[in-house]
């Protein structure tokens, strides 16, 4: 499973089952560390195992690249990003 900075994957397995967090860096081939601004802050960020994760195919390219550049990303940032796509997904 191929993941990036910036995309949106959404936990399978945990105390977190259901929850929608942005990978924030990449570990190994195995792990990485997500964020969703709320429960799990950037600067604290939950390390999961690729296989308990289901990507949504959806990549915040704005925070991705910031990621890559060394620019720091606020929780503030994050949250609003994931509930906007809760609400345009709720829409359809």
């Amino acid at each position: 499973m191929n993941l990036s900075l910036g995309q949106v994957v959404k936990s399978k397995a945990g105390r977190d089952k259901g929850r929608d967090f942005i990978v924030v860096r990449i570990v190994d081939e195995a792990y990485v560390e997500l964020a969703d601004g709320d429960l799990r802050k950037v600067e604290k960020p939950k390390k999961k195992k690729i296989k308990h994760m289901e990507p949504t195919g959806i990549v915040l390219e704005d925070i991705g690249n910031k990621l890559k550049t060394g620019v720091r990303v606020s929780n503030s940032e994050i949250r609003k990003a994931l509930s906007a796509l809760k609400e345009n997904n709720s829409e359809s």
